[in-house]
């Protein structure tokens, strides 16, 4: 059974149920308003709506919460299709999550949406031991960031690995391009 695209599924919730409730429940499900056993609970029908999976996960039930960080990466997720500028709130509040593929999520939505005010927020990424977590901060700072963040990028021109290093010369490139001004 070949899975519907995120952007679908986030399409068909948004006609379904409106986009201010969709936002509204990913909003929950990344502050933790709604909790992981409330998601796998009550709150199922909108992680199935969210998701597009009658078992988002796959998972055997009870699902171990270990897997709870799931729930923010589709909710993250879901903001790179459907969009209210007060989703920014929830976006700084996971951009230190424990778990980094919400973390590389927040990072690819800042880049996309140009959101300025969460760059601060992504630079301890570009220390993150994933090359691709790395990656995803660098091209959000080159998307979203300000003059004064592109000493950080800067600093992985070396990195070991090379998809971060070519994020670093596309970001440097935006940065000046967007800025309108050299960087060095």
């Amino acid at each position: 059974m070949e899975r519907e695209h995120p952007r679908e599924v986030i399409r068909a919730a948004c006609a379904r149920y409106g986009e201010d409730v969709v936002i509204d429940w990913c909003v929950a499900f990344l502050t933790g308003e709604i909790s992981g056993e409330d998601a796998y609970g009550p709150d199922l029908p909108k992680l199935v709506a969210i998701t597009g999976s009658p078992n988002p996960g796959g998972w055997s039930q009870p699902v171990d919460p270990v897997n709870f960080y799931w729930i923010r990466v589709w909710a993250a997720r879901a903001f790179l299709y459907v969009w209210r500028d007060d989703a920014v709130e929830a976006l700084a509040t996971v951009a230190a999550d424990p778990a980094w593929r919400v973390r590389e999520h927040v990072a690819r939505i800042t880049a996309q949406r140009e959101l300025g005010q969460l760059v601060d927020a992504l630079l301890p990424m570009l220390d993150h031991e994933l090359p691709r977590v790395r990656a995803a901060a660098v091209r959000a700072i080159g998307a979203a960031g300000e003059y004064e963040h592109a000493a950080a990028v800067e600093a992985l021109q070396d990195d070991p690995d090379i998809t971060v290093r070519a994020a670093v010369v596309r970001a440097l490139e935006n940065l000046s391009q967007r800025l309108d001004r050299p960087l060095a």
